[in-house]
């Protein structure tokens, strides 16, 4: 360590005026994430089945109904608990702890049943089926509001895991930007361990060695060591570090070197006494995207029906804001390179083609895409349904003639497809969307690898979990209009 050892220890710096916790203790502010998530989840008991008998019995509630309610409450915590719903390492990063709570809705729901059968007990259907769905349903709320206000504590640099990533240069530096771009997932680098001889071609095979990996731990008082991808650190060496990070109660985690792949397609399976590493193929066809297919039909038409007088009322003020046709028609690039027509109401001036030739010099997008923020082609109707995205409205029935998804990548031009890399040709595999990631990221503030990069990013790890995630988001970033012009 420090010019003597074999690995350089650098330390990042560490904001002064937040406090940072020894890992010898649980840091404080888990217990009380933990207990406010006790609290939350027993209201949200308490709040289901004081609705499902207000509902199924009114103010006439016999005494059985009575005690089983009194049970429901802590039964709910303890099948939370069971799923894990209460595990640190899932407070405020990722899915994983909205997942056990619904895991525990149908846990919970099986118990009461099967309860039910074993003691004879006959609980009514209605307040089961009620109870349960609304207990879900508010935990649920309560935990992402939760989640909230734990992320606006991380992002002024509070309630943070303190990381040591170790490795090579490249891999360690690649390591520590992505640890750090999100800080709602809680992790702050405060050293980096990488090889005394990395950048010169000097390495030993033992040069990231467990005992100054475990020096740096002890003296950084960290709580994770971050492994990046490393051929030293593998087999008997890693496990025995393992070991010593479990005794000092400090968490490892191991970097693949696999970006962009979302973890429902990557699972640990044991072969030939190894656990080998299995990434799923994602999934561009088959029975999920029947059904997805089947979904945004049936959305579509269900928005069509809903929103038909806004769309009239729309295609009127277009008709009568300026000369010309109500809806844009554009041919567009889908799915396996095929054309089709996309609709849109028409924000522009009918000449607004042919005057585009003299604005590319100005243009505010990514190289690829032309964009401006102050188009003199737009109308004044125009600015203000794009800046909700009222244009895009039409496009639900390319979504009901199957040209288009709910959510997918955006809809490339042909000229853009003509400038696609080998690797964007992928962006093809699935339907393009009225939505996407690129929708809920920036939209037009994206540059053209950012773009491409979530096109991919959801192609690869597409689900409809995703697409709910997705739509759910859409509302927010179409309500504040960011990035839309």
């Amino acid at each position: 360590m420090d010019g003597h050892g074999p690995l350089w220890v650098v330390p990042h710096e560490v904001p002064a005026i937040v406090p940072l916790p020894s890992r010898s203790t649980e840091p404080r502010w888990v217990g009380v994430y933990r207990w406010a998530a006790v609290g939350g989840d027993l209201l949200a008991a308490m709040l289901g089945v004081s609705i499902a008998l207000l509902t199924r019995f009114g103010y006439h509630v016999g005494p059985s109904y009575l005690v089983v309610s009194s049970l429901l409450p802590p039964a709910w915590v303890g099948v939370v608990a069971l799923s894990k719903g209460y595990d640190p390492r899932y407070f405020g990063a990722g899915p994983d702890e909205f997942r056990s709570l619904m895991r525990s809705g149908v846990g919970l729901t099986a118990a009461v049943a099967m309860t039910s059968y074993v003691t004879k007990t006959e609980i009514a259907r209605g307040f089961v089926v009620l109870a349960i769905p609304v207990m879900v349903v508010s935990a649920l709320l309560l935990r992402y509001a939760l989640r909230k206000d734990l992320h606006r504590h991380r992002v002024r640099g509070r309630c943070m895991h303190r990381v040591l990533v170790v490795g090579r240069s490249g891999p360690a530096a690649t390591l520590c930007e992505h640890l750090e771009k999100r800080p709602t997932d809680g992790f702050r680098v405060v050293a980096t361990c990488r090889p005394r001889g990395d950048g010169h071609g000097h390495l030993q095979p033992d040069e990231l060695a467990e005992p100054d990996i475990l020096a740096a731990a002890d003296r950084h008082a960290v709580d994770v060591v971050a492994i990046s991808t490393d051929p030293e650190l593998v087999g008997q060496s890693l496990r025995r570090l393992s070991w010593a990070l479990e005794q000092r109660g400090i968490e490892l985690i191991v970097s693949p070197g696999i970006i962009e792949v979302a973890g429902p397609r990557i699972s640990v399976r044991p072969v030939a006494g190894l656990s080998l590493l299995h990434l799923e193929r994602p999934s561009v066809s088959g029975g999920p995207h029947l059904m997805k297919a089947v979904f945004d039909r049936t959305v579509a038409l269900g928005f069509i029906a809903v929103l038909s007088p806004l769309l009239i009322g729309l295609a009127l003020a277009v008709k009568v804001s300026s000369p010309g046709p109500v809806l844009f028609r554009q041919q567009r690039i889908g799915r396996g390179g095929d054309e089709f027509t996309m609709l849109k109401f028409r924000s522009m001036y009918s000449d607004a083609e042919q005057r585009l030739g003299d604005l590319y010099a100005l243009s505010d997008g990514n190289g690829v895409i032309f964009k401006m923020r102050d188009d003199p082609r737009m109308t004044p109707l125009g600015r203000w349904i794009r800046r909700f995205s009222l244009d895009e409205l039409p496009q639900l029935f390319n979504v009901l003639r199957g040209d288009m998804s709910l959510v997918g990548p955006r809809p490339p031009l042909a000229e853009e497809v003509a400038l696609y890399a080998a690797d964007d040709s992928r962006r093809m595999l699935v339907k393009p969307g009225m939505t996407g990631l690129w929708q809920v990221s920036g939209r037009s503030d994206l540059s053209w690898d950012e773009s491409v990069r979530l096109d991919l990013r959801y192609v690869d790890n597409w689900s409809m979990t995703l697409d709910l995630l997705i739509l759910w988001k859409t509302v927010r970033a179409v309500a504040y209009g960011a990035g839309a012009y």
